[in-house]
This record gives structure tokens, C-alpha cells and sequence, in this order.
């Protein structure tokens, strides 16, 4: 395939970068923006990208968008080094940052100034930049109806489960057990949903677990 033998090649896949993205920077040109992607990427029935926000969507990685899903201004997604999938009727806050690897479910709503990213910097390498150094991927999940508050941070390969609450300025380093609620840096669960209650009790500390 023709992407295999780009990617293989480092002259010709720097050349295609180069006519893709705008140099020193993760963005597409305008060309791409208008008379590629859209015809690339998917974009769900009255769904909704508000004019501010910055979509350096490019197109050899996938990048959809669910029906009635919204983007809201000044949100930055990217999804150079990995896809990006935002579900259906989800709604993704002011200021966010998106950077793929990322799946975000169905009815998911993401607060002001959240940051999702799917990669990590190398640094092991001290002879060499940070900056110089290769990234790392994993993807993050966010399953269904999952709630995320103000200013989270979700870190690369984390799995938030269904129905979880992500309390602001939370730092979420691990998966999210389905029908939680997490919060602190590094997060940790403050509660969980009881079927056999149907209550939302208060997770127990170490010390407070019996003997077994």
C-alpha cells in the first residue's frame, strides 16, 4: 500500500509531512483543511465544531465526530499521532485538549480546560533534547456517560469506565473502575455505585477493609 511505502521511506515521508503540515507546527495547511479532511474525516448528523476551535485534524488518521456531538470554542484536538473518536451526543468544554490516541463514548460531558493525551515524550536518551526524542502512544478510553470535571488530566492509556465521575483538577493516571467517582493527584476512588444498595457509597481506605 501506498501509506506502507511512505512510512518506510524517511525522505518521502518527510516530504509528505512537509506538504501536509504547516512547518515547526502540529497543524494542517489550509488546502488540507478545506479541500482534504473533509472528505476524510466523519462528521455525525448535527454535530457541531464551533468556529474557534483549533482542529489540526490531518488526514492519514481517523477523526470522527457523533450526530449531536459538540465541540466547543477555543478546544484544541490533534490527531497526529493517533485517532481520535468522540461519540454521540457528547459535548467537549472550552479549552480542552484532545490528542489521540483518544475514544471518547456516547453522552460523555468533558468540563472547561481538560487535557486527554494519548502520548508521552521519550527522555531516557540524556545525550539527546526531550523534544528530539521519540514519542510514545497509548490510547485512552472514555467509556459512556462518564462525567469529567474542570481542569483534569487524563493520561495516556488510562480506561475511565461507564457512568464514572472524574472531580476537578483530578490527575488520572489509572483506570477508572465503571460507576466510580475519582479525584486527587494522582486520582484514586472516592466512591462507588452499590448494586445490591442501589447507593453510591463511600470507597473504604486499607485500614478500614476487614480481616479476611
Amino acid at each position: 500500500m501506498l501509506a506502507d511505502r511512505i512510512k518506510q521511506n524517511p525522505h518521502l515521508k518527510q516530504l509528505v509531512l512537509y506538504l501536509l503540515l504547516v512547518p515547526g507546527q502540529a497543524r494542517p495547511r489550509l488546502w488540507v483543511r478545506w479541500l482534504v479532511n473533509p472528505f476524510r474525516h466523519q462528521y455525525g448528523r448535527r454535530s457541531r465544531v464551533q468556529w474557534r476551535t483549533r482542529l489540526d485534524v490531518v488526514p492519514f488518521n481517523p477523526f470522527s465526530l457523533g450526530a449531536e456531538a459538540v465541540i466547543e470554542e477555543y478546544a484544541t484536538v490533534n490527531n497526529s499521532m493517533g485517532a481520535v473518536h468522540i461519540g454521540a451526543r457528547s459535548f467537549v468544554g472550552i479549552a480542552n485538549v484532545l490528542i489521540g490516541p483518544l475514544t471518547i463514548g456516547n453522552d460523555v460531558i468533558i468540563a472547561q480546560n481538560v487535557v486527554f493525551s494519548g502520548l508521552n515524550h521519550g527522555y531516557l536518551d540524556i545525550s539527546r533534547p526531550i523534544k528530539d526524542q521519540p514519542c510514545t502512544t497509548a490510547e485512552i478510553v472514555v467509556e459512556d456517560e462518564v462525567w469529567i470535571g474542570a481542569n483534569a488530566v487524563i493520561m495516556a492509556g488510562v480506561r475511565i469506565g461507564k457512568h464514572s465521575v472524574v472531580a476537578g483538577g483530578s490527575v488520572v493516571t489509572k483506570d477508572v473502575p465503571p460507576y466510580s467517582v475519582v479525584g486527587g493527584n494522582p486520582a484514586r476512588v472516592l466512591k462507588q455505585y452499590d448494586a445490591t444498595t442501589g447507593q453510591w457509597e463511600r470507597a473504604r481506605k486499607p485500614e478500614e477493609r476487614p480481616a479476611i
